[in-house]
């Protein structure tokens, strides 16, 4: 396998090879779109050479075993998910998805490396969020969307045009008032359903939980249903519905005023939530370590800097790669 050395100066890249890591930094950026797509597979096309220095710049990110091959199977189970849980939106994204499956640049941004870039679906979003950014959008009848970061959504999803699919990420929905038409959001295979509550739905690979902050809530997955009232909460995955648990809506809420809490929370979910706010990615390659908790208030503005604090409690090594890749040890 061909590597590229992440020690090598940047002077002595070819021209071509440095626009390929500038493809890399672009895509790693969480701030790329359709249009990079399109612009990155006619890049590719120029030449052999474009496609192979590209190839070979990819590879840095194919390298890392494992943790790799996790977050790519997590990619996988959710897109086979989504695809049997909502209809399938036509018209402009049907386009794209013309121009991405007609070269081998597409195919890597379907599956992203190390969920280093959006996935495919995600481009195709009605509306989509990039790392570190939030957005306020209403949806059908005047219902509120807060998106946090990383977060992609769309409008349509199953036999209900009005209800709303997450594909990706966090978000937080209000009705204006107890209505009689109820609303929906579909993720991960499951439909969450009310009539006028606040509510908050998260997604993390082929795993939802979905928080009731005010009136109720049915959450249905796999022939199965619960009602949550507030400060309840439910998760579920491809092993269906878990219990029903007792939240602080403080902590859960945290994201909404710029803060991030964590009490006693294991330190693989803590990296993977300040991956939310921050370009590239972080990656913890010692299982060990990915069971410490941790107990924190953080800026979601500063995540390096609460990484570097929780690397000093846990004497964690690190490892600074090209594209805003951290790996932990």
């Amino acid at each position: 396998m061909v590597m590229i050395d992440s020690n090598k100066e940047d002077s002595e890249l070819t021209a071509i090879e440095r626009e390929a890591h500038a493809w890399i930094r672009r895509l790693t950026s969480g701030e790329a779109g359709a249009a990079d797509a399109a612009a990155l597979r006619l890049w590719c096309g120029r030449s052999p050479t474009h496609a192979a220095a590209f190839s070979q710049a990819k590879q840095l990110w194919d390298a890392f075993g494992q943790a790799g091959q996790s977050l790519r199977d997590d990619e996988r189970i959710s897109s086979e998910r989504r695809r049997s849980a909502s209809r399938v939106l036509m018209g402009r994204r049907a386009l794209i998805g013309g121009a991405l499956a007609a070269s081998a640049a597409g195919v890597m941004i379907v599956r992203p490396p190390l969920g280093l870039w959006p996935s495919f679906f995600e481009f195709q979003a009605d509306y989509r969020t990039g790392a570190g950014e939030q957005r306020q959008i209403a949806v059908s009848d005047g219902v509120s969307v807060l998106m946090n970061a990383r977060t992609s959504i769309s409008i349509g999803a199953g036999d209900d045009s009005d209800a709303v699919e997450l594909i990706a990420g966090e978000a937080s929905f209000k009705m204006p008032d107890r209505q009689s038409k109820s609303f929906s959001v579909v993720a991960a295979g499951g439909t969450t359903s009310t009539n006028g509550a606040r509510f908050d739905v998260r997604l993390v690979g082929s795993a939802a939980c979905v928080t009731c902050l005010a009136d109720e809530v049915q959450v249905e997955h796999q022939a199965r249903s619960v009602r949550l009232e507030p400060r309840q909460q439910v998760a579920y995955d491809n092993d269906g519905l878990r219990n029903v648990v007792v939240i602080d809506p403080v902590i859960v809420s945290a994201w909404q005023q710029g803060l991030i809490i964590f009490n006693m929370t294991p330190l693989t979910e803590v990296i993977e939530e300040l991956n939310r706010y921050r370009p590239g990615r972080i990656v913890l390659l010692n299982s060990e370590l990915g069971r410490l908790p941790v107990n924190g208030r953080f800026r979601i503005d500063q995540p390096d800097e609460a990484l570097a604090q929780i690397a000093r409690a846990f004497g964690v090594r690190h490892r600074i790669l090209p594209g805003g890749l951290v790996l932990l040890t």
